[in-house]
């Protein structure tokens, strides 16, 4: 039953990287902000700052310069978000963000003008633009080959030591898989054995179980598993431990580098006045002119809100921003109409690894210039509710490795559109 309604500036709904962007942005600008969501998307993110690596992806161009392929997508496909934002404002909006994370204990580094190179589970190099602290000595590694250690743990699944450095013995030569028992008993998930990592006693453990392997080795790599609060800590204490530069790789999900991004938002957001009701979706809406009335629960309404403005940001599939119905996409909380092909057939390729990807991967919520979804008549839904990140149409952002910047960039431009009013 709905108990309370509490007045806010805006309603940011959804909690992946786009909403705590949203939100971010907003909040350190003094607005009161009430961000409501699922958090399941936080143990699947990487952690990585994706702006843009792939273009055409048909032709899986690969860029070293993030802002030239951003120049080439925006002349070839005007209809993707990112020709709504140009490559300044979205330059603008990732130095904003990475400053925020710098000022969350989460500082990300990467080249000024070039996408950085980080090893995956698999052992393969991905092209992101920013990367956390705590995995840029793989790029150097990467680039001078040293010799090196990489670490897995008997138990943890989805993660091999082999694996990666055979299938990377052609960039690294000198980098030498090892594998250890984690020094604390039990079935071994990243997200425990990161929080497990955080006492000092634990990490002296694990770091003499290494001490007789460490002669002439100048890295080691690890799992990402150094910390969730306090990943600078472990990091710094680590490579004090060993005598060596330490590294981490992505592991499969659950993510602690997503988790990272969230455990650090959430204790920033009362900070920066920003309400975070995790695990509560919103049940419905009701819009007027002024206001935004929203009631928000778990499994039904327990907390009603007002704010002036309102920010979907409930992401795609997988948020539950969209919908897939026999009868075509629907969007989830409003209703908004849903740029789609026509017909369920049209949705995918015949063939599942299609180079034209599939179209429904381009599906979602067309918007205007201020990013204000439209209605049926292809005017704004309303004057003051605004869409960003992976639920608008015309990209194919896992494709095309511009899921973040898509999240921030957009987030960051209707936050400002917002302000303007």
């Amino acid at each position: 039953m709905t108990s309370s309604v509490d007045a806010y500036d805006l309603l940011v709904i959804g909690s992946g990287m786009a909403g705590m962007a949203a939100a971010a942005f907003a909040g350190r600008k003094g607005l009161r902000v009430v961000l409501a969501g699922s958090s399941g998307q936080s143990h699947f993110s990487s952690g990585l700052l994706d702006l843009l690596a792939v273009h055409p992806v048909a032709e899986g161009k690969v860029w070293d310069d993030p802002f030239q392929a951003l120049e080439a997508l925006i002349s070839d496909d005007p209809d993707h978000p990112y020709a709504l934002l140009g490559s300044e404002t979205v330059r603008r909006s990732f130095a904003l963000f990475c400053d925020m994370l710098k000022d969350l204990g989460l500082p990300y580094t990467g080249h000024a003008d070039r996408n950085a190179s980080v090893i995956t589970t698999l052992g393969t190099v991905k092209r992101t633009f920013r990367v956390p602290a705590w995995m840029w000595n793989a790029e150097r590694g990467l680039r001078d080959n040293p010799a090196a250690l990489m670490v897995d743990f008997t138990g943890l699944k989805g993660f091999s030591a082999a694996r990666i450095t055979q299938t990377l013995a052609p960039r690294w030569p000198n980098l030498t898989p090892v594998r250890l028992s984690f020094p604390l008993p039990g079935p071994l998930y990243p997200e425990h054995m990161a929080a497990a990592l955080e006492v000092g006693a634990h990490r002296a453990t694990l770091a003499g179980m290494l001490a007789r392997r460490l002669r002439g080795v100048e890295m080691v790599g690890f799992p990402a598993i150094l910390g969730i609060a306090d990943p600078g800590t472990v990091h710094e204490d680590m490579e004090r431990l060993l005598g060596a530069r330490v590294f981490e790789v992505p592991t499969m999900p659950p993510s602690v580098t997503g988790l990272r991004l969230k455990a650090a938002f959430e204790a920033a957001a009362p900070g920066l006045g920003i309400r975070v009701m995790n695990q509560k979706l919103v049940r419905n809406v009701v819009r007027d002119k002024d206001w935004f009335q929203a009631d928000i629960g778990t499994r039904e309404s327990e907390t009603s809100v007002r704010a002036r403005f309102a920010i979907l940001a409930t992401g795609r599939f997988f948020g539950k921003g969209l919908l897939a119905r026999r009868t075509g996409v629907v969007e989830t909380v409003f209703g908004l109409p849903v740029e789609q092909p026509g017909d369920r057939t049209a949705w995918h390729d015949e063939a599942f690894l299609s180079g034209n990807g599939h179209a429904i991967n381009r599906a979602g919520l067309r918007v205007d210039s201020r990013f204000r979804p439209l209605n049926n008549d292809g005017l704004p839904a309303h004057e003051r509710l605004y869409a960003v990140g992976s639920i608008l149409a015309g990209q194919d952002w896992a494709r095309q490795k511009c899921g973040s910047g898509l999240a921030v960039a957009t987030a960051y431009a209707a936050v400002r559109d917002m302000l303007a009013q």
